[in-house]
């Protein structure tokens, strides 16, 4: 039971999002646990279907009291991504998740964004592309490029995830850098 409860959140967390995949998600569990944050990107563009299912993922994400205070801007052109991530590939997308506030003090909203980078990120890599979640230029995107980006008065960029093609075979063993055990991470009382 107690091995169960942290697979059961994470199912709760995805599940709305989870008809949005038909037969190509057969196995949700597999792809909550073993995701990971790619590093090595192939150049190619992504399939517009698939993006669609991917923004429509962080749509559909959890939200406290339904607010879903997000807005989602997709940028697709390249100049302005090497902008926002220096070392972006050919055919990467980002997908700059915004709230209304500064970014930094607006914590349910933030929390809701965080949901909705998570849903996206995790659909991503459910449809076999790599997705890796930036918090880092956050600052720099809010300062220097929020009417670049068209965000909406008011709004400020809580995260981007970076979405693109992999080298197939790739996957979380190979790809990442060592996890802490769940010994160390979780008490039960």
């Amino acid at each position: 039971m107690k091995k169960i409860v942290p697979l059961i959140l994470l199912l709760a967390v995805i599940s709305p999002i989870l008809p949005l995949f038909g037969q190509q998600n057969s196995d949700p569990a597999a792809s909550i646990i073993n995701h990971y944050a790619a590093r090595n990107f192939v150049p190619g563009a992504m399939n517009k279907a698939d993006l669609d299912l991917i923004v429509q993922a962080g749509i559909r994400a959890p939200s406290a009291s339904n607010r879903q205070p997000w807005h989602f801007t997709v940028v697709q052109d390249q100049n302005l991504a090497k902008q926002l991530v220096s070392n972006i590939t050919d055919g990467n997308v980002l997908i700059v998740v915004s709230a209304s506030g500064d970014g930094k003090t607006n914590g349910s909203q933030i929390l809701d964004c965080a949901l909705a980078v998570e849903s996206i990120y995790l659909a991503a890599q459910a449809l076999g592309y790599g997705s890796r979640i930036y918090t880092g230029p956050m600052n720099t995107l809010n300062s220097r490029y929020k009417a670049d980006l068209g965000l909406p008065g008011g709004y400020s960029a809580v995260a981007l995830v970076r979405v693109g093609k992999v080298q197939p075979g790739v996957d979380a063993v190979s790809a990442a850098s060592g996890r802490k055990g769940a010994d160390s991470l979780v008490t039960y009382k």
